[in-house]
């Protein structure tokens, strides 16, 4: 009986060894499937691209070219001149996608602002034209017992419509309201280019979006888009004022700034969504981050001043008088109550009056202007002389883009940075 009682024993645990056995590689296969899904997650919502270089020359027909931006695959520049939106094919040299303004457009009409996806060869652009109703008449009824006013209808109402109304409802008063809308349509598009070595057309789509609210002549001064929220932030002076807009390319428009509020400049997130902003409101300067209508105050310091965002880090630099003399990164954070402390990565002095900044892909800060350009790497300076030409570098700080007049052509000419 013993024995048994014994052999019984063994077997059980036996058993249970074998079920714990399985219990542990079931639940690693799960870690290790649950953890390849999530890195695939991150490749696709924080992906990293490697930088492209490549060295050409191609001739662009035309002078005074404006706004220049190279595509992701450094194979098409977009480009404004003389009003007119173009995108020229660097391969191929030619123009292979130009918009004008509408014959009937005021000055500061047609194509207002645009951006390259930083994934791919595709851009959005913002359009404005005239608006061919902007005067928009609506019925509102007042009722007497209650004094309250309650709007019908957004749209025209005719005499027949009102006499309706007023037949129905003794007690309430039909009246014919007219109120105005925006002269100017302001629209979203994106335009899909193919490899620069095929004949396909570029594909030119409208968004089913318009931006209403967009003040008439109003200057875009900044554009920024977030891959990881799918949305796009713009700025816009008009006159005195700033509006900062956000864009919902699957939903709606909205107004993000406060009163009489100047923003200077901005970036954004590539983990994170979020928006950081130079803010200015009188005399008060101040690094905040925006997330729809919630805002955290990141930097109260006048002379700190937004130079970018790249691979989960916002770089901050110091300005005095007009130079640029330090430069420090603090991590992207989703609760921004936790006390995050910047770390300094580099101090010295770089002219940075009129200069432009870009934060390459390996982290290196580039800052330049037409005569120079500086990059910081690992706490040391870089200089490449640019020789008086017309000087741009590629959003991911790989590609150097150099413009000459030629007569009554461009050429342009790139080389890697470094």
């Amino acid at each position: 009986m013993i024995n048994i009682f014994r052999k019984g024993n063994r077997a059980l645990k036996k058993k249970l060894r074998i079920i714990i056995v399985w219990t542990i590689i079931s639940l690693f296969i799960q870690f290790s499937i649950y953890g390849f899904t999530n890195y695939q997650v991150g490749k696709i919502l924080n992906p990293v691209y490697e930088p492209i270089t490549t060295d050409l020359q191609a001739t662009i027909p035309g002078t005074n070219l404006e706004n220049i931006q190279i595509s992701y695959a450094k194979d098409y520049l977009a480009y404004k001149e003389n009003g007119v939106f173009k995108v020229f094919n660097l391969k191929e040299q030619k123009v292979v996608f130009e918009k004008k303004p509408e014959a009937n457009s005021e000055e500061n009409m047609g194509v207002m602002g645009y951006q390259w996806l930083p994934d791919r060869d595709a851009l959005i652009y913002l359009y404005s034209k005239k608006n061919p109703n902007p005067v928009t008449k609506i019925t509102t009824t007042k009722t007497t017992s209650t004094n309250k006013t309650v709007t019908d209808t957004n749209k025209s109402t005719t005499s027949e419509d009102l006499n309706n109304k007023a037949a129905q409802t003794p007690s309430q008063q039909p009246k014919t309201e007219i109120r105005y809308n925006n002269p100017w349509l302001t629209e979203l598009y994106t335009l899909e280019l193919p490899s620069s070595d095929e004949l396909t057309p570029p594909d030119n789509r409208p968004h089913d979006i318009s931006l209403d609210s967009y003040p008439a002549g109003g200057v875009i001064t900044q554009m920024a888009f977030s891959t990881f929220t799918n949305l796009i932030y713009i700025t816009v002076k008009s006159g005195t004022n700033m509006t900062l807009f956000e864009i919902d390319v699957m939903k709606d428009v909205s107004k993000l700034n406060r009163s009489g509020e100047y923003i200077s400049n901005m970036a954004i997130s590539d983990q994170q969504g979020t928006l950081y902003i130079d803010s200015k409101i009188g005399t008060t300067r101040q690094i905040v981050a925006v997330k729809s209508f919630d805002r955290n105050v990141i930097s109260q310091d006048p002379n700190d001043v937004i130079l970018g965002d790249r691979n989960g880090k916002l770089y901050l630099g110091k300005v005095t008088i007009n130079q640029l003399t330090k430069i420090s990164t603090r991590e992207d954070k989703t609760n921004f109550n936790e006390k995050v402390n910047p770390i300094t990565i580099w101090e010295g002095s770089i002219p940075y009056e009129d200069a432009q900044v870009v934060i390459g892909s390996l982290g290196q800060v580039i800052v330049y202007n037409q005569q120079t350009v500086y990059i910081v790497n690992n706490g040391k300076v870089k200089e490449v002389n640019l020789q008086g030409k017309e000087s741009y570098v590629s959003p991911d700080g790989a590609e150097l883009i150099e413009l000459t007049q030629q007569g009554d052509s461009t050429l342009a000419e790139l080389r890697p940075l470094e």
